[in-house]
């Protein structure tokens, strides 16, 4: 038995897992491989390859080649149930959901930790590039969780919604690295998986026809594509004066209601669930000038707004509301009692640089002000800050 203690690699097929198994085994920890497999089914991907496949077998060879014991665990039902019934609950109801982040708090810190404690495991570990560290407050260790070393691979979003017990047995080996310099251990290692391409697509899943996807559960539905003109914004109101900072913030955080008078048609669609904020792919609408954008979906009266060119004002946001029961620290010991405030740097999506923000908490509500209008904001994403390179907490979008 290892002094540094068993732990139990997640082996996706890909070349971080690989070498994050591979550095743990030089570091003396006593490492098993183990594959999840969540996702088989390929009626839905843009190719007919069954990437699973060959994934698993990449992970048993780099096993082999590392001389370390290997598994496969199977959560295809509990994937099903916990993160791609999710996304549909999410599309139905026209928010947009990020599966990602849903899989490593729900299946590879959770359901896979639950499994590698069966083989004797004191960590788990994944190929996220992120990192690790601790710090002791009133006597109590308490976990950080860092951004990866390499800006350009930082994978710290997706781990937004893990909590202190689930970092505390997590390890990520390659956080510290550049992608150039993973490949060049795993070639030097003779690794299958050194020069094997990065996945891509939905977790675990792939690259997938997202409306083809989605029409597993929900059935398209013909509707109207209805372009809003600028002389609405220019008709709304435009208070001068607040009577509080709540009134101040709830106008920076509006969502625009727009109803079909305030446009007109110029388009159908198969379905205001398969459109979120910001898209422009999709929309097979001409006639404009400038690139077209969804600026707001109805799935219940089955509308899609649009408006003309990025700098539309329905595409932008100054403020985020997350009500209380969707914010969520990672740093428990960080969190704003009601009436406080804190600057933090945040993400609404993976890789976008960081937002200069302030968070206002309120008994109800977390409100994110930030310094400059956000782009393409819907709700169902999560919000993520940041204090320097430590992610502290995150919040799904209302």
């Amino acid at each position: 038995m290892s002094k540094k203690g068993k732990v139990v690699v997640g082996l996706s097929g890909g070349v971080d897992s690989s070498v994050a198994a591979k550095l743990l085994l030089d570091e003396g920890y006593e490492v098993v491989g183990a594959f999840m497999l969540n996702w088989d089914d390929t009626r839905y991907l843009k190719t007919d390859e069954m990437h699973w496949v060959k994934d698993s077998e990449d992970a048993r060879q780099v096993a082999r080649q590392l001389g370390i014991p290997f598994h496969v665990f199977d959560f295809r039902e509990k994937y099903y149930q916990r993160v791609i019934e999710y996304m549909f609950r999410e599309y139905e109801s026209g928010r947009t959901p990020n599966p990602d982040i849903l899989c490593n708090r729900e299946v590879k810190f959770d359901l896979f930790w639950e499994e590698a404690r069966k083989y004797g495991a004191d960590y788990v570990a994944t190929g996220h590039y992120a990192r690790k560290d601790s710090t002791e407050k009133n006597g109590r260790k308490i976990y950080r969780l860092l951004a990866g070393k390499d800006p350009k691979k930082d994978q710290s979003y997706f781990l937004c919604q893990l909590n202190q017990e689930q970092l505390k047995h997590a390890l990520f080996p390659v956080g510290e690295l550049h992608k150039p310099e993973v490949r060049k251990i795993a070639a030097e290692a003779g690794l299958v998986t050194a020069a094997k391409k990065d996945s891509q697509g939905l977790c675990f899943v792939g690259k997938v026809n997202l409306p083809d996807f989605l029409r597993q559960q929900l059935e398209p539905k013909t509707g109207d594509i209805i372009y809003i003109p600028l002389s609405y914004y220019d008709a709304l109101p435009k208070p001068e004066m607040f009577s509080s900072e709540r009134e101040r913030l709830e106008y920076m955080a509006r969502k625009y209601e727009y109803q079909p008078e305030d446009g007109r048609v110029v388009g159908k669609h198969q379905g205001a669930h398969y459109f979120t904020i910001g898209q422009r792919k999709g929309l097979n609408v001409g006639g404009f000038k400038q690139r077209t954008f969804v600026i707001g979906t109805d799935t219940r009266k089955n509308i899609v707004y649009i408006g003309e060119h990025y700098t539309h004002p329905g595409l932008y946001r100054q403020a985020l509301k997350i009500p209380h029961s969707d914010t969520h620290w990672i740093r428990e010991d960080m969190k704003l009692k009601p009436g406080e405030q804190m600057r933090v740097k945040v993400r609404i999506r993976h890789q976008q640089p960081l937002q200069d923000a302030t968070l206002h908490q309120f008994e109800d509500v977390l409100f994110v002000a930030f310094d400059k209008p956000q782009q393409g904001v819907a709700q169902g994403q999560f919000a993520a800050w940041y204090s320097d390179d430590e992610l502290i907490g995150s919040g799904v979008i209302d």
